[in-house]
């Protein structure tokens, strides 16, 4: 699901969904929020805005609420993300936004994050070793 194209608006706080299980806007994150629910597992990209998630990520995760309680199907999360810096700690708010949100499903566990440091170009993720990273973890999955 691209949510970089998706048909999102943000949350508006107004905890409806707390409520009745629903949003009470209506674009494409019911159809994401099925999707979702539906998945044996979820493996999540993103590149690093400031240090965390992207903009549309971000939103795609507040407008999830609806989920919480439900009987979902997922119990793995992967985190892809990239980036410019290429400092290990450039992915620490990355991780603790995803993981934020994983942690409020009780039967899944953010599995693995694949970070790819030092991706700034058009081709600079060619030969990357993340790259090799994520073929290895998805042929175990």
């Amino acid at each position: 699901i691209d949510v970089a194209h998706a048909r999102l608006r943000p949350c508006s706080g107004c905890i409806a969904c707390g409520y009745d299980g629903s949003c009470v806007q209506k674009d494409d994150m019911e159809r994401i929020g099925t999707a979702i629910l539906g998945a044996d597992m979820l493996v999540f990209a993103t590149p690093l805005y400031y240090y965390s998630v992207s903009g549309q990520f971000k939103t795609m995760l507040d407008r999830a609420n609806p989920l919480f309680g439900t009987d979902y199907a997922f119990t793995k999360a992967y985190l892809l993300a990239t980036a410019a810096e290429n400092e290990a700690a450039t992915v620490e708010g990355t991780v603790k936004a995803v993981q934020g949100w994983v942690d409020c499903f009780d039967r899944c566990e953010l599995a693995e994050t694949i970070f790819a440091g030092g991706v700034s170009s058009v081709g600079d993720i060619a030969g990357h070793p993340a790259l090799e990273q994520a073929y290895q973890s998805g042929k175990e999955v």
